[in-house]
């Protein structure tokens, strides 16, 4: 299971990062890549550090597994290692999905002076993040396949990195140039599942 979650692992990176940033290049000429994580020490370089990390991390599960590492007590069950390529590939699938609905909006990061489209068809009809939240669902499925400490912590930090990344990056950055009109989205749609972490007023 170890080698198939690596592999999963791959194409997913390949797919979410690789592929979706070379069909955005081919659609716009811009390949919506912003990777400028600000000075050193403010939220946002802490939230991209804490994203690469998971990254890593989520490499490092199935690779430790695959080194020998024991899984966690408890949670070396066939059942369970099934699951979690039912829910990796469910996760990768959306995630892509979510990627390809925000069209020429989509980014990987911030540029605060770059005013985008505001998306809120489709998945982002249900959540304000489906894209972070996906992630996380794929995250939770390797773990689930690979159930070790570092499985475990690549998830956790993974789902840091994203409350980080969303509540102190993203959100002021939409509100200040959307106004009005994401606040009625926020206040009205859950920001990673539907219904949960609506923005009041």
């Amino acid at each position: 299971m170890a080698w198939l979650a690596l592999l999963l692992y791959l194409i997913g990176l390949l797919l979410a990062f690789g592929w979706r940033t070379f069909a955005q290049w081919r659609r716009t000429g811009d390949t919506g890549l912003r990777l400028d994580a600000g000075p050193v020490g403010r939220l946002r370089w802490w939230a991209k550090l804490l994203f690469v990390a998971a990254l890593v991390l989520g490499l490092a599960g199935p690779a430790a597994a695959l080194a020998g590492l024991p899984p966690l007590p408890g949670l070396d069950h066939r059942p369970l290692h099934v699951a979690g390529f039912v829910v990796t590939a469910v996760g990768i699938g959306a995630t892509l999905a979510a990627q390809l609905a925000m069209g020429a909006s989509w980014r990987i990061g911030v540029d605060p002076h770059e005013r985008t489209e505001l998306v809120t068809g489709g998945a982002f009809a249900y959540a304000r993040n489906p894209i972070f939240t996906a992630m996380a669902v794929t995250m939770l499925g390797l773990t689930l396949m690979v159930p070790n400490a570092a499985a475990l912590a690549a998830l956790g930090v993974l789902i840091v990195a994203l409350q980080v990344q969303v509540r102190a990056v993203e959100e002021p950055y939409l509100m200040a140039t959307h106004g009005d009109a994401y606040r009625r989205y926020a206040g009205r749609v859950g920001r990673f599942l539907p219904g949960l972490g609506r923005l009041a007023g």
